[in-house]
């Protein structure tokens, strides 16, 4: 079943054309993944989905509801929720104030507890640093923290920008095994991410963006072995 379907959108900043008539699909309860070189669009793609930037044409469709022109908190209300590029926390917060901010939405207040016990249980780091404030954090574990504040919004499509962004491969391992835990869950994931081993490898589908347009696009593990995708992006 489709649960986001966009149809030729574009999109950009001011009068500079970034996104050109991109259409895409997500599959309900599976991990996708947008990947590309740096600057081929994928974060504008996001921000434009979620409703930062406006969409200039085309259609955002969201469990059969045309969505195009909702604003970030509509958006956010439904159930898009992003895990954004550079983590955007509230650093002189404690963690558990951090995850008690991600539980603003309206559908997410009445399961608050069963998400944080299950984002606890998902990301036991979170727990024993609770107290703690989020600004004093190691990069990985902020980047813990933006996963588990996602998730406390209770979301039907969890998006998530540039996941392994500035970390050590240790931790991007232990990163993208909590993705495949959610994927395993049948959440319906979008991962844009410039890893494109490490994505190819976890998702279930997958785009490949160039210059505001997919390029190519396919079953995850197939797009792993074209040979314009290893010789690009995989250095094979």
């Amino acid at each position: 079943m489709i649960s986001l379907d966009v149809k030729d959108i574009e999109s950009g900043y001011g009068e500079v054309q970034i996104v050109w008539g991109l259409s895409m699909q997500l599959q309900e309860g599976c991990l996708t993944a947008m990947v590309g070189s740096n600057g081929s669009g994928k974060t504008t793609l996001l921000r434009t989905l979620t409703g930062l930037l406006p969409t200039w044409k085309g259609t955002v469709t969201f469990d059969g509801k045309d969505i195009t022109r909702l604003s970030p908190h509509e958006k956010a209300e439904m159930g898009i929720v992003l895990v954004p590029e550079g983590r955007q926390l509230f650093t002189d917060m404690t963690v558990l104030e951090n995850l008690e901010m991600g539980a603003t939405p309206s559908r997410a207040r009445a399961e608050y507890k069963k998400n944080l016990a299950w984002v606890f249980e998902l990301l036991p780091r979170l727990k024993e640093r609770m107290n703690q404030a989020a600004g004093t954090l190691s990069g990985g574990e902020q980047q813990m923290l933006a996963i588990g504040r996602g998730l406390m919004s209770n979301p039907k499509i969890l998006m998530f920008d540039e996941l392994s962004l500035g970390l050590s491969p240790l931790l991007v391992m232990n990163l993208f095994e909590v993705l495949r835990r959610l994927r395993s869950q049948g959440h319906t994931m979008l991962l844009v991410e410039q890893n494109v081993q490490m994505a190819l490898a976890v998702s279930d589908y997958a785009y490949v963006m160039s210059n505001g347009r997919i390029e190519t696009e396919g079953e995850a593990k197939k797009v792993r072995e074209m040979e314009t995708v290893r010789k690009a992006y995989l250095g094979l």
